[in-house]
């Protein structure tokens, strides 16, 4: 496993992150989650990114006793804020912010976060109150740095703009062969701050596994057969998107990796990106993953596959 530095802080993660959205305390059941978790440790995974809504406290929970028999220094810890916990508990305020890290560091049973982060963007909250409510959960020591999700370059310029505010380390965007809009403008944005990009879906949610067969049936243990797990990926499941999947297959075996690993290192040829987030179900999966690490591959081939699926999304 190689690691690379999170934006203008002294954190180093692992290429290949573990990320518990729809699954750890959701769609995976416990012994299969723990083993996924002891297997990432054992692979050199070190950096794990989840939330507080992630099953409404499950994920955190989840981790909290998976993680605890471990010492507190041998991972990077992410979670993240925004998204309602209850009907009147959501959003960046000051209130909301000072209120769920305390949840999540419960949950999370741990002093401190690594990296807390802003799921979203809040228009109903002056940023200045937002900054400085993360600024102070930074100050009192429960975070160690702060980041933000899926922010325009606006807001992203907007933060950095307010005097006497901690500072935005980390970016996370979804971005993948299939989704490239990062990068326009706030991968080159982000590089000129010091702000790394931690990337969420980079296998498309599974889709540039290659698992998913133009015209056949879903496969039963599948995240896209799963009711908790597969009803955000319709579009990903479009003829189109899957034939061109399809295409890629081969630019893998002529690179000498598997398809997952492929697309892996097709995100990670970007130096802005700090790590890929990927879930995990078995063990094994992590294990393909992970092997993305460190991959050189022709820059040919991405420019091929790029063009294979140029215009499908």
């Amino acid at each position: 496993m190689k690691y690379r530095q999170l934006g203008d802080s002294n954190l180093k993660v692992s290429e290949i992150s573990l990320g518990s959205w729809l699954t750890y305390g959701v769609g995976v059941d416990r012994d299969h989650a723990t083993a996924c978790v002891d297997r990432a440790f054992d692979l050199g995974i070190n950096f794990i990114d989840t939330a507080n809504v992630y099953g409404r406290g499950s994920a955190e929970s989840f981790l909290g006793e998976a993680l605890a028999k471990r010492p507190r220094d041998s991972y990077v810890l992410a979670t993240k804020v925004f998204f309602p916990m209850s009907d009147t508990d959501k959003g960046l305020s000051r209130v909301q912010i000072l209120k769920q890290i305390d949840a999540s560091l419960t949950r999370l049973r741990t002093d401190f976060v690594d990296l807390y982060q802003c799921h979203r963007y809040d228009a109903s909250t002056p940023l200045e109150e937002t900054m400085q409510a993360l600024s102070d959960v930074v100050r009192q020591g429960k975070a160690r740095y702060i980041g933000f999700s899926e922010w325009s370059p606006a807001q992203i310029e907007a933060a950095f703009a307010i005097p006497g505010m901690e500072k935005f380390v980390s970016s996370q965007p979804q971005y993948s062969l299939l989704w490239r809009r990062p990068e326009e403008k706030v991968i080159p944005l982000s590089a000129s701050l010091g702000v790394s990009q931690i990337v969420w879906s980079p296998l498309g949610q599974g889709v540039l596994s290659g698992k998913y067969k133009p015209g056949a049936a879903l496969p039963a243990d599948s995240r896209a057969k799963s009711d908790q797990m597969g009803n955000m990926m319709h579009d990903l499941l479009r003829p189109a998107v899957l034939e061109a999947v399809e295409h890629l297959k081969p630019l893998a075996q002529e690179a000498g990796c598997t398809l997952p690993q492929f697309a892996l290192a097709w995100v990670l040829r970007e130096p802005n990106v700090a790590s890929a987030i990927v879930g995990a179900s078995r063990p094994e999966q992590l294990e393909e993953n992970a092997g993305a690490s460190g991959l050189v591959i022709d820059p040919e081939l991405f420019r091929r596959a790029q063009a294979i699926v140029s215009g499908v999304r």
